[in-house]
């Protein structure tokens, strides 16, 4: 059975510096410029920095050449998932707190998703978002470990609908996944996007203070590397 190899690259928000931002085509820094707020654009920065090194190491050439198309399946707008045209590249980004992490996989659909490990988690997210078996297994624990489980949970289903474009308009409560002490794996899927028997997945080690996991939409198993990257 073939093996998906994806590697998940790790990094800190990098400083807004000329050797950063030359990185940019016009239609990036045109979003860098729209944030208001300085750690959101060194968030996006460092995304964009990610992927163009990390494709440049692929392809071969220069991350100062890489050139993405972001456009937005839905809208047409340039925010959706950067893609190099031409070639097999899946990348996906994601960021919280202070760690950005970049995904990338040849030729099937990636996803990856880190969220800050401090987050709470009320009943009313439990409700929200968990499908019955999940909030069962939740079910007794104190807040501290019910919000540990929760984004165990959470990281693992956006990593999947992510993987499958579609997002959030997947429902949250239709997908299952193994109990969140146990390796991950999707159990069960009321969506036809996600089926459980073409879906790989992996929680991840990330940085202190974080969960993650990436998927992907293959039958085959995964093999993922973590690299923190220093420039």
């Amino acid at each position: 059975m073939p093996v998906t190899e994806i590697v998940v690259r790790w990094s800190e928000p990098l400083p807004a510096e000329d050797r950063y931002l030359k990185l940019l085509d016009e239609l990036e820094r045109g979003r860098y410029d729209a944030y208001r707020l300085e750690i959101d654009q060194r968030r996006f920065l460092t995304g964009r920095v990610l992927a163009k090194t990390l494709a440049a190491e692929r392809l071969g050439g220069a991350a100062e050449s890489v050139r993405f198309d972001a456009t937005c399946d839905d809208c047409g707008k340039p925010h959706g998932r950067p893609r190099v045209p031409g070639s097999d590249l899946v990348l996906s980004i994601s960021h919280s707190g202070n760690l950005i992490g970049l995904a990338v996989a040849d030729g099937v659909p990636v996803g990856l998703d880190v969220e800050t490990a401090s987050r709470k988690a009320d009943a009313s997210l439990v409700e929200y978002a968990l499908s019955p078996a999940e909030r069962e297994a939740v079910a007794g624990l104190s807040d501290e470990e019910r919000s540990a489980a929760f984004f165990i949970y959470w990281t693992r289903k956006e990593a999947v609908m992510k993987a499958t474009g579609k997002g959030l308009k997947i429902p949250l409560q239709s997908i299952t996944f193994s109990r969140y002490d146990a390796p991950a794996e999707l159990v069960a899927s009321g969506d036809e996007a996600l089926d459980p028997a073409r879906t790989r997945l992996a929680d991840l080690k990330a940085a202190d203070g974080h969960r993650a996991a990436v998927a992907a939409l293959t039958t085959g198993s995964l093999s993922v590397t973590e690299e923190r990257w220093l420039p």
